[in-house]
């Protein structure tokens, strides 16, 4: 039995439903068995097919209800199943979101992928299945026991004695069959991701001249996956054979009884006709659970996958976020002892952070390699959380900066943006997809996009990304810098935007960026130390540290750490003073 089953919105209501469906559908199973029996006992004792047709009426009546309740519990669990998938979908994307590219990229990009797109229709039918498969199988049985117990106590105890085998049996199988449908998943999920990062890397491959010697380790994985699919298989096949071998050793163990005592006079012909239609029925549900629970596994198997990524934030989501006002000039921002470990390397990164800033600021974050730069940018961005510390945003307190209220403020810029397939004007309104044309042309004026732009054959509706055209670096940043304009927030991370940039694309990207920095909070994360010349105040990292924090000129005056990173990139003898 799932964990997480009861926790569904909805659940209880919907199990109510099912059952009720169920145990009529069970009652009408036992009219249908007692119609039929007493119709082929009358026929059989000579009786006038006109006196022996309202039987057989009444059992295309009940037949007919049967599998109109079968359908509406089937639609009924459909609909169920697709509400939860559905909201379980949105919840994952959105912890998507909040785990940012890092977090993703420590899941597996692919992995994420998979589980979005065929991890969630698996666990719908996992839902559609299993709910209503489990409840047959426990209110079916019992009511057609209740029935055979009043007709012929004998069979009743039979086949009381003999389910406890099957579900014995059929627990043993479900152990055995857990093991390779995990493996199954995991080879599937492993082929999946190899074929997004395949598909990712494929012009460096055919750049590099490994497209073809690729092939062999698609195949390789590729093998993996129908080995482990044709073991999963193997042993559904081998537990589907069994289930019915068993069951039908007990539908012939209680036709030999009912035979005997049949003989014997000791029962009448309709009865042991109705018992003998019913004993079918009453093993059915658990060889359909059976069958099912097979095909459902990969289902549940996402579903706890699921759980697991949502559950890193279930505590935090269940106290109500602190509403905080959009940044201005006015407006101050004050964190202390802010922490963050490493989980990985059970070692710290950032350590004891204290800062306070207030209103429309340029603030530049320096350091060597290593020294915290891009953590203290994923702990801004609210892509990474911190171990420790205290957060104020005007004086109201939250508990990390993946408050919806800061995300909706931020604007984000990474060293390498994303630029998807599409044409140059869907990159650009990717955040703001309502925008119009006039304001994307006004919006690559400002980025110094429209030059390049106009010299394109199509214009904004060139094809980019994956199978379009290429674009240099300067051209990516400059994509994501008008995205951000469309955006028109006030506070803007950069976590090294020109690191991969050559001095002359740099130096354009610097004077178009300097005015787009007005009238906003900007940290600036960089180690190319001639930005720190147009920011308002310096903070240096040393070994997840904050040793220094100051204006440029004033830390250069104290001759201690800062000074020597200038000195190491020749800053002082080219006038950085």
């Amino acid at each position: 039995m799932d964990k997480h089953l009861f926790h569904y919105k909805g659940i209880k209501q919907h199990m109510f439903i099912v059952g009720i469906l169920t145990v009529l559908q069970g009652i009408t199973i036992v009219f249908q068995a007692v119609l039929l029996a007493a119709a082929i006992t009358n026929m059989f004792n000579g009786t006038a097919f006109q006196a022996v047709l309202p039987y057989f009426a009444g059992f295309a009546a009940a037949f007919l209800t049967r599998h109109f309740l079968q359908w509406l519990k089937e639609k009924t669990a459909f609909h169920f199943a697709e509400k939860i998938s559905f909201t379980y979908q949105s919840f994952l994307i959105k912890q998507m979101f909040k785990l940012g590219p890092r977090g993703i990229g420590k899941n597996g990009s692919g992995n994420m992928i998979t589980l979005a797109l065929e991890g969630i229709p698996k666990f719908c039918t996992y839902l559609e299945l299993f709910i209503p498969r489990a409840i047959a199988m426990a209110a079916i049985p019992i009511v057609l026991l209740i029935y055979i117990y009043s007709a012929d106590s004998p069979s009743g105890i039979v086949l009381t004695l003999t389910m406890p085998i099957m579900i014995m049996f059929l627990i043993l199988l479900g152990v055995a069959a857990q093991k390779y449908a995990k493996t199954q998943w995991s080879s599937y999920q492993l082929l999946a991701r190899h074929f997004v990062d395949s598909l990712r890397g494929l012009l460096t491959l055919k750049y590099l001249g490994k497209s073809k010697s690729h092939q062999g380790s698609i195949d390789n994985i590729s093998n993996k996956y129908r080995i482990a699919t044709i073991r999963s298989l193997r042993i559904a096949f081998l537990s589907s054979f069994s289930l019915d071998f068993f069951s039908s050793l007990s539908i012939a163990v209680v036709a030999v009884e009912l035979g005997l005592r049949l003989i014997d006079g000791t029962i009448g012909l309709q009865a042991a006709l109705t018992v003998l239609i019913l004993a079918p029925e009453y093993f059915q549900p658990i060889r359909d659970l059976g069958t099912d629970y097979h095909a459902t596994m990969d289902g549940k198997d996402a579903g706890n996958q699921i759980h697991r990524l949502l559950q890193k934030d279930a505590a935090e989501e269940q106290q109500p976020a602190p509403q905080i006002e959009r940044w201005t000039y006015d407006s101050s921002l004050t964190v202390k002892e802010l922490s963050k470990r490493s989980e990985e390397e059970k070692k710290p990164i950032l350590e004891n952070i204290n800062f306070s800033i207030k209103g429309f600021q340029k603030v530049g974050i320096v350091g060597a390699s290593g020294a915290g730069k891009s953590t203290l940018i994923d702990l801004l961005s609210g892509f990474a959380r911190p171990s420790t510390g205290e957060i104020s945003m005007d004086g109201v307190k939250i508990n990390n900066f993946s408050h919806a209220g800061w995300q909706e403020q931020i604007i984000y810029i990474p060293q390498h943006p994303y630029i998807f397939s599409g044409t140059i004007a869907d990159n650009i309104k990717l955040y703001a997809p309502d925008a119009s044309r006039e304001e994307i042309e006004e919006a690559i004026k400002v980025t110094g996009l429209t030059e390049f732009v106009d010299k394109l054959p199509n214009g904004l509706d060139e094809q980019i990304g994956q199978g379009g055209r290429m674009l240099s670096g300067g051209e990516e940043q400059r994509i994501a810098l008008t995205r951000s304009l469309l955006q028109e927030r006030p506070i803007m991370l950069f976590d090294e935007p020109t690191a991969h940039l050559d001095i002359e694309t740099e130096h354009e990207i610097k004077q178009m960026l300097l005015p787009l920095m007005q009238q906003r909070l900007v940290f600036f994360a960089t180690h190319r130390l001639h930005w720190m010349r147009e920011m308002d105040i310096i903070f240096v990292l040393d070994n997840g540290k904050l040793v220094e924090i100051g204006h440029h000129h004033e830390l250069l005056m104290k001759k201690d750490y800062y000074y020597r990173l200038v000195a190491a990139q020749g800053g002082i003898l080219g006038g950085m003073d």
